[in-house]
């Protein structure tokens, strides 16, 4: 294989998840505690693709510490009542994956449990590793943490991985680590988003149908 150990972002890479469920969940919170804040879904988008989530909420949004957390048990319980779907054909590319036995790791701003039940709920095979929000704000994505942990235990070079992400804290990460980053652009269609990741990343995928093919011939 190419590529033995395949490394995922879950949120609009897997799963068809910020339009469907963490954008209502945004907006529904907003309106209840900071009437005062109102955004699109496209600007939505483009804030958690940089800087980021921690900083959006932070410096535009406003919300001191205690409300960010307030914030996030929000969001974690409106995840507990919404499973979003994966993406047509993103089930068989996984489970290809794990046949051919490669590894199937994810490392996503969702947490552990909920990346997991989605997965159980979706058919998806299970993942060799998941690292979420559960780590230390210090070890989260874009740190190159996570991707260390998993070359370190299963004896990985950096040309055996290849991250797939649809935002930047991807690219950052993988580009830290030196491993190789396919750009997920199936999630939306904001024209700056695209740009920087056609620009920048090693590989760029409209849809999911173009990776699956791209990634069956490597590992051929």
């Amino acid at each position: 294989m190419r590529y033995p150990c395949l490394i995922v972002d879950h949120d609009d890479t897997v799963v068809n998840s910020t339009a469907t469920v963490h954008f209502p969940c945004f907006e529904e919170y907003v309106r209840k505690f900071h009437p005062q804040y109102t955004c699109t879904l496209e600007h939505y988008f483009l804030k958690n693709f940089d800087p980021g989530v921690v900083p959006f909420y932070r410096d535009e949004v406003g919300l001191s510490h205690e409300q960010m957390l307030h914030e996030q048990a929000y969001w974690n319980a409106y995840v507990q009542r919404h499973v979003p779907r994966v993406y047509p054909g993103m089930r068989e590319i996984l489970w290809r994956q794990k046949r051919a036995g490669g590894l199937l790791c994810v490392i996503s701003h969702s947490y552990r449990d909920n990346i997991l039940r989605d997965y159980r709920e979706n058919d998806l095979p299970e993942p060799d590793e998941v690292f979420g929000w559960e780590c230390p704000p210090e070890k989260r994505k874009p740190s190159p943490w996570a991707v260390v942990q998993i070359m370190e235990k299963y004896r990985l070079n950096a040309d055996q991985v290849l991250m797939l992400d649809d935002l930047k804290p991807g690219y950052d990460m993988a580009h830290a680590c030196s491993v190789a980053f396919a750009a997920a652009g199936w999630a939306n269609d904001i024209p700056e988003i695209e740009r920087f990741m056609r620009a920048n990343c090693d590989f760029y995928f409209k849809t999911v149908e173009q990776f699956g093919e791209w990634l069956a011939l490597q590992n051929d």
